[in-house]
């Protein structure tokens, strides 16, 4: 629960010397976005492990770089609630929103990052057109929208031209997707030049799209295709691992399953286990590849009952492993959540995203051709998500929800490759569990 608690930040990495991006712009801006509990994480880590499970809540705030407004609102004169204060600033407070000043008739970048601990995120410009360039590092074919998706664990570059009358300034506006919106948006400035950034813009903000609009968010997402010329995926695989999303119990915890297995994580560091060939250290039963062919993804489990694990997917080196994501019905019944699924160490194709159960029929949807390259990719509710990577990539890596608390409750899998082309490795990696007692034990 650290990044909850605000252990989060960006990198920008540029392109190798010498070569170039396939856009060009006159300026650019980063934009951090997150969410904000007002109860420190140890609250919500005990709240989310209680039995009976203590639900923490949505989000009180939405932080643009980390700064962000709560009980009062940027655009109260928009607000149909006559109760809600105006938020006043000069400019220097430390909660202020961080204006993005720009020239008129010029094109900027913006890059978006989401590291939201629960909230997905749909985000806009007023009166401004959006290009979307490039998606978690790898260039896209560029298309248009008027505002878009992003979820925890996405990265995006877009591109946007100050076209508008240089005199107004204009809302730039963060929302929930996905769930009932209990959090306020989040709202900061365009900032035109000459005008005065503390001119507050005379258009209302963006109308978001309504939260649980999930055909929008499909369109959005099958939208976003790789770059003429990008690598394309290979066109069979050797392995097919299909991972079951669902809300279990056990001992009467509330818990998040994959193939009805929670993850709890083992105290010794993966890595140093298969290095050292620690038999006691992770559970060394093979996980299950797949769920019961009569399960109903539409329905809670008759039996809701799952068991903890942390046994390994031990992937052959170079070979092609197809995933797929399939969502199911929560605890509750009709309720499925989205869920955005992060891979350590590796690119993957999304393949093809699809609607109730995955079927060997399915396939046919698969887009082979320029499926977008991506470390992140959604499943939406009742749906699968397909993906494609190479197992090229020495290690041991986390495959998980990015939401924090569903990771926490269990919602994640360990992949493993090539372990032992591995040269060597830092000591202090290998300081817990079994592995330290190990290298206190040489010391």
């Amino acid at each position: 629960m650290q990044r909850s608690a605000g252990l989060y930040g960006s990198l920008i990495v540029d392109v190798a010397k010498g070569e170039k991006e396939p856009f060009q712009y006159d300026g650019e801006f980063n934009l951090l976005l997150s969410d904000w509990w007002h109860k420190a994480s140890e609250e919500q880590e005990v709240a989310l492990s209680s039995k009976p499970f203590r639900w923490i809540g949505e989000p009180q705030t939405l932080l643009i770089n980390g700064r962000g407004q709560y009980n009062c609102s940027l655009a109260a004169k928009f607000n149909k609630s006559s109760d809600v204060p105006t938020c006043q600033f000069s400019g220097n407070e430390q909660c202020a929103p961080q204006t993005l000043h720009v020239q008129p008739n010029k094109t900027y970048r913006l890059r978006l990052a989401s590291t939201t601990a629960l909230a997905s995120l749909n985000f806009a410009i007023g009166n401004h057109k959006i290009k979307v360039v490039e998606a978690d590092g790898n260039y896209v074919q560029p298309f248009v929208v008027d505002e878009m998706d992003i979820y925890s664990g996405e990265s995006y570059s877009i591109l946007f031209k100050t076209d508008q009358d240089p005199s107004q300034n204009y809302w730039i506006s963060l929302s929930v997707r996905g769930r009932l919106p209990k959090t306020p948006e989040a709202r900061t400035i365009l900032n035109y030049s000459p005008s005065s950034p503390s001119n507050l813009p005379n258009s209302p903000p963006p109308v978001a799209p309504i939260w649980n609009d999930y055909n929008h968010s499909k369109t959005f997402s099958n939208k976003i295709l790789s770059q003429i010329g990008s690598p394309k995926p290979p066109p069979s695989f050797d392995r097919r691992i299909i991972l079951l999303n669902t809300q279990n119990h056990i001992d009467g915890y509330i818990k998040w399953s994959i193939n009805n297995v929670s993850l709890l994580l083992p105290t010794t560091p993966y890595l140093g286990s298969i290095k050292f060939g620690l038999k006691g250290a992770f559970d060394h039963k093979k996980p299950p590849q797949t769920y019961p062919i009569d399960y109903n993804v539409m329905m809670p489990a008759p039996n809701t009952n799952a068991t903890y694990g942390n046994g390994i997917y031990m992937l052959d080196f170079n070979s092609t492993v197809d995933v797929i994501l399939q969502n199911a019905n929560a605890l509750a019944v009709n309720v499925s959540e989205i869920h955005p699924w992060h891979l350590h160490g590796h690119d993957f194709w999304v393949l093809a995203y699809g609607d109730g159960k995955f079927t060997k029929e399915d396939e046919k949807k698969f887009n082979l051709k320029n499926p977008p390259l991506r470390n992140t990719a959604v499943i939406f509710p009742y749906g699968w998500t397909a993906l494609r990577f190479v197992a090229n990539n020495p290690g041991v890596w986390a495959f998980h929800c990015h939401i924090e608390p569903h990771l926490h409750m269990g919602m994640g899998v360990v992949f493993a490759e090539g372990v032992h082309l591995i040269g060597k490795v830092p000591n202090d990696a290998f300081s817990c569990g079994l592995t330290g007692k190990i290298l206190n034990h040489k010391g």
